[in-house]
């Protein structure tokens, strides 16, 4: 008994000195994720990068917000010609595929997930849905964000949100590619506005 009112004692003047309960916790993980996934090489509007535009989008997202990230990775690499790559994605979506990806997490301790793609014919890449599909979201929040050059959000955050009973769903945030990959300055500011929403 008396073991116990120290150690309660102990907790009670470590909350009082750090002003919070937080600090009790520093050792756990984000209770948000950023899930993306986002391809280099040869792009439309941006010619061939080293980074791809979602990517870039991805890791403002996880440093602002102070969450985990985890990058969707496909075991069979898109080709890097752009052409190329279109057609493969096209093909995919025909065949409503579910390409692998490599590693995975464990999403069951996060209550926000943000979910990045860029849109591809009209929708996410079929690898995505391997994700979304392989992962039960429900009762979480959502949030979306993309990059395109000129389709918008092409109602993917509702094709998002079919997947999963009781989500809530966020605003996405939808970006032009070009703005990502060549205006920094400009993405940033509006990832800031988007996060204060």
């Amino acid at each position: 008994m008396k073991i116990k009112s120290i150690i309660a004692a102990a907790l009670v003047a470590l909350v009082v000195s750090t002003g919070s309960t937080t600090t009790l916790f520093a050792q756990r993980k984000s209770k948000s994720l950023v899930v993306y996934f986002s391809r280099a090489d040869e792009n439309y509007g941006v010619g061939t990068i080293s980074e791809g535009n979602t990517a870039i989008l991805a890791k403002m997202i996880a440093s602002k917000t102070g969450s985990d990230i985890f990058e969707i990775v496909p075991e069979k690499a898109y080709p890097k010609n752009y052409r190329e790559c279109t057609n493969v994605a096209k093909d995919e979506q025909r065949k409503n595929a579910r390409p692998a990806y490599k590693g995975d997490i464990d999403t069951s301790g996060y209550d926000t997930i943000y979910i990045g793609y860029p849109i591809w014919w009209g929708d996410l890449p079929m690898v995505c849905y391997t994700f979304l599909e392989k992962h039960d979201l429900s009762g979480k929040t959502i949030v979306p964000f993309c990059t395109h050059e000129g389709s918008g959000l092409s109602g993917t955050d509702n094709n998002i949100k079919k997947l999963y009973k009781n989500v809530t769903m966020k605003k996405a945030l939808v970006m032009t590619g070009r703005t990502a990959q060549n205006n920094r300055s400009e993405a940033e500011k509006q990832v800031d506005e988007w996060l204060k929403k």
